[in-house]
């Protein structure tokens, strides 16, 4: 479905941020990308969505070269990414925020059906429709951002670090709303340094280090691999 081939990043001309970074991504899989802070997990995220200018490499969507498109026609072809922090329009309320997700004219056209898939998905959200997103918990603030990017209507929603300053029990549920998502066919990137909750529910997993990929294979491989258990989970 999306394949990265030797994807290169520069900041200012001379930080390499990504240094040849290949991973595949297959549909209606749940792929995660685990790393330490700085390891260059959003700024890849970033790339593939068009965000970043990439200074080498390829980036091919169901089998056509789409590197250096720009975020709206990537956001068109079905990539669609839930930032690292959640980014929501803080003084809208939830549901213009959810509108806004609906932008473009083919997720348009959906939008009854959209909302309520959100509000089943989400019921919080439902319940908290006139109320300001910058008003609402951050579990529920996350809520929002997949609920958003879900409007969209996604073929490959990308997720940065979504249990981010949540307490474990709202992380855990995040994390049980993405599994659920991917089991009823959607197609996900997860990146996430809870590796253990990111791990428990992905079918394939990448270890990204300095920019570059240093182990990959599926997930309960990368649990039992002896590294991941001593760095990242402290076993």
């Amino acid at each position: 479905m999306l394949e990265i081939e030797g994807l290169e990043v520069n900041y200012q001309n001379f930080f390499r941020a990504l240094r040849g970074v290949s991973l595949e991504v297959r549909e209606g899989d749940l792929t995660a990308l685990i790393g330490s802070n700085g390891a260059g997990k959003t700024t890849l995220l970033n790339a593939i969505s068009g965000l970043l200018p990439v200074t080498g490499g390829r980036m091919s969507w169901q089998g056509t070269d789409v590197t250096g498109l720009s975020p709206d026609l990537i956001c068109r072809l079905g990539i669609v990414q839930v930032p690292e922090g959640r980014k929501l329009f803080p003084n809208m309320t939830v549901l213009e925020n959810l509108e806004m997700g609906a932008y473009l004219t083919a997720a348009r056209s959906k939008a009854a059906e959209s909302f309520k898939m959100v509000f089943d998905l989400f019921p919080r959200l439902a319940e908290r429709c006139k109320q300001a997103a910058g008003s609402l918990s951050g579990g529920e603030q996350q809520m929002l951002a997949v609920g958003r990017a879900l409007m969209a209507r996604p073929r490959l929603l990308m997720l940065d670090e979504p249990s981010l300053g949540l307490a474990p029990i709202v992380a855990s549920e995040i994390f049980q709303i993405i599994g659920e998502l991917n089991r009823n066919g959607l197609t996900v990137l997860l990146v996430s340094q809870e590796v253990l909750y990111a791990l428990s529910i992905a079918k394939y997993c990448y270890l990204m280090e300095s920019g570059k990929i240093i182990l990959h294979g599926p997930g309960d491989q990368i649990l039992a691999d002896p590294t991941v258990k001593s760095h990242y989970l402290g076993l």
